[in-house]
């Protein structure tokens, strides 16, 4: 983060130092900077801000399945059954303010062996990234309080779409959280094909990818659980097994 900073602004400097010989490069060296800390803001696979794991080590036939933006009412209990169906592990990246409402849920996801994991206390997906210190600060800790008092200590976080803050690394270290990504995702929330989702999710699968999907009304209705459903399905059929991998497993 600190190189990415100090090239920010030695362009800012160079491009004030240059404005009046030479325009053009004055004007690249004062935008320049700023596409490239923007990459690093929003590009989910960009790590110079914060480190977000996108793979696990495993040389068997295993993947990572990582549910997010949960629980929901209607979803995470259809879900728990297609995962035991299944025999396949999961991990459930749930927003703070759901948990708080639906506790029983949280408990459900633990009772049945799965891992509950981070996803900020309210997802601010448009505001994240130029959150203050304070603020990245209370998403984190609203939804650590949370879960706290249903019983669970998460290790793992996940931000609103891989949204990174120039904030977020130090938040992350100092509560003990993992930063993980994903190496393959369905874009669901844009789809109305489940078997195209499940394609798009699948592709390129191999041992140590990161799955995500999602749960929740935002998922459109011709694909919400069917997804989950046939991801489920097919991982079987290619003998593939879902598991909560260890945080000694994790690779970017």
């Amino acid at each position: 983060m600190r190189l990415l900073l100090i090239i920010n602004l030695a362009g800012k400097l160079a491009a004030v130092f240059l404005f009046q010989s030479n325009l053009s490069t004055a004007l690249s060296l004062w935008f320049g900077p700023d596409l490239l800390l923007a990459y690093h803001f929003f590009a989910p696979r960009a790590q110079g801000l914060v480190r977000m794991h996108r793979r696990f080590a495993t040389m068997q036939r295993e993947v990572w399945l990582t549910i997010d933006d949960g629980p929901d009412a209607d979803d995470t209990p259809k879900i728990l059954q297609l995962l035991a169906a299944h025999e396949a592990s999961a991990t459930f990246f749930v927003i703070g303010e759901k948990a708080a409402a639906h506790p029983e849920l949280i408990n459900a996801i633990v009772a049945a062996g799965h891992e509950v994991a981070h996803h900020t206390h309210t997802h601010p997906l448009a505001t994240f990234w130029c959150a203050s210190p304070a603020r990245v600060a209370w998403e984190l800790d609203a939804a650590l309080n949370t879960l706290h008092r249903a019983g669970v200590r998460p290790t793992r976080f996940r931000p609103p779409a891989g949204i990174k803050n120039l904030w977020l690394a130090a938040a992350l270290r100092s509560r003990g959280l993992t930063g993980v990504g994903w190496s393959a995702r369905g874009m669901e929330l844009w789809s109305s094909d489940a078997e195209k989702v499940a394609a798009r999710v699948l592709r390129g699968l191999a041992p140590g990818a990161i799955l995500l999907l999602h749960e929740g009304p935002a998922v459109p209705d011709a694909i919400r659980l069917h997804a989950i459903r046939r991801v489920l399905e097919r991982l079987r059929e290619s003998g593939y097994r879902c598991i909560i991998p260890r945080t000694s497993q994790l690779a970017n």
